[in-house]
């Protein structure tokens, strides 16, 4: 994880980017960093210090600006330094002071609007591609499926697979999301009642609930199918499901932020009276200052958390996009070619019974994709961030190749 400040990054990007001859604009490095549709405005947030650029960003960046990653990393933390010193020293007349401290205060209470902005733009967009892939693949897959008598349970996942380097096996994970669909399919075909006839958000939180916890037609726990002893760990990792289902998934961050920011925002608010004041006593500015340095420091503590909760926002929703594009032409066409109804294992023949596999796969990546817990990013401690953010990288990775490779 990065040593630097947002704050810092922001600046020393910046620099470079005015320094520049002739002068690059905003959208110029956007465009030569290969940020997509609206990536100005994304330069424009890590420029003042809003966000901060992830592993791959900081790199594109770097090049852009013809340095290297490692050159503006360390800009970024020798100007993190000098910034925690400036702040160091108090001016010594209580008018100065009391400017200073209005100007944090003002920067701070901005800066809490703005995160929380991000957030919602980036949790919304996530949502509304989250739940056209839901109800234009998952679903109407799971309808497909449904129709298909006799289709054999999930195949078991294989004992010997390795773990990631974070100690995470992506594909065990998505082999039990996979698996969990599979067993309510065949449990809904049965005459269950987890089938789409519930309606839509309920038959997907009904199907998510399945693949989170749900066991094998041997009573095995699902999440014990790997025999990797990390799959549980793995498993809890997912959290509670996606915020369309009910639970506090992928978007649910946006929830947190709110509660994250309520205490200082609300001790900024109280102070607010002071800092309305055309004059104020020694004390009163003390208290200004202690109120400012306590929100500052807990958005600073979760800055980390907050920038990989943007990225991942970000990659899962293209993730889900791409199923919902992709993989519903593909569903289609698989749809088109099946015999009619009453349909059966067999009629399907060996192409439809090998699609109707690799479907179920990417349904698991879906799941697994949509329920990753990144609300807990925010409030994570560096070492437990850490661990988290290779965990959920392996997953978005893992299912973003596995979903092309099918569709």
């Amino acid at each position: 994880m990065h040593e630097f400040s947002a704050e810092a990054m922001g600046l020393v990007i910046r620099e470079h980017r005015l320094a520049r001859t002739p002068t690059m604009t905003q959208e110029e490095l956007a465009e030569r960093a290969e940020y997509g549709k609206g990536g100005a405005v994304s330069v424009s947030r890590i420029e003042r210090g809003l966000i901060s650029p992830g592993e791959h960003r900081l790199a594109a960046l770097a090049l852009a600006l013809h340095l290297t990653p490692a050159q503006l990393a360390q800009e970024a933390q020798d100007r993190t330094r000098s910034l925690a010193a400036l702040r160091g020293q108090r001016p010594v007349k209580l008018r100065d002071q009391v400017e200073e401290t209005k100007r944090r205060h003002a920067a701070i209470t901005e800066k809490v609007g703005e995160r929380t902005k991000i957030t919602q733009e980036h949790g919304e967009a996530f949502n509304h591609v989250h739940d056209v892939a839901r109800d234009a693949f998952f679903l109407r897959f799971v309808k497909l499926a449904e129709s298909i008598g006799g289709a054999p349970g999930p195949d078991r996942p294989s004992d010997g697979e390795p773990e990631s380097e974070g100690g995470i096996p992506a594909a065990i994970r998505v082999d039990a999301m996979s698996a969990g669909i599979a067993n309510a399919i065949r449990g809904a075909a049965a005459g269950g009642a987890a089938g789409v006839a519930v309606g839509g958000a309920a038959a997907y939180g009904a199907f998510t609930a399945a693949a989170l916890f749900g066991t094998a037609s041997t009573g095995t726990a699902i999440s014990t199918l790997s025999g990797v002893a990390a799959t549980n760990a793995t498993l809890a990792l997912l959290g509670g499901g996606t915020l369309a289902a009910g639970g506090a998934g992928m978007a649910g961050g946006v929830l947190l932020l709110t509660g994250m920011v309520a205490a200082p925002a609300a001790a900024l608010a109280a102070a607010g009276f002071y800092v309305l004041r055309k004059r104020r006593t020694k004390k009163e500015e003390e208290r200004l200052r202690a109120e400012v340095e306590t929100a500052e420091a807990a958005m600073e503590q979760s800055q980390q958390g907050f920038d990989v909760m943007i990225d991942v926002l970000d990659r899962a929703t293209a993730t889900m996009e791409y199923i919902s594009v992709h993989g519903t032409h593909a569903l289609e066409k698989w749809r088109a070619g099946l015999p009619p109804e009453p349909r059966d294992w067999d009629s399907l023949g060996r192409a439809g019974q090998e699609r109707y596999k690799e479907f179920l796969t990417v349904a698991g990546c879906l799941v697994a994709v949509g329920s990753v817990n990144v609300s807990a990013l925010l409030t994570a401690e560096p070492d437990a961030l850490r661990a988290m953010d290779l965990a959920i990288d392996e997953t978005l990775r893992y299912a973003d190749r596995t979903i092309k490779s099918i569709v």
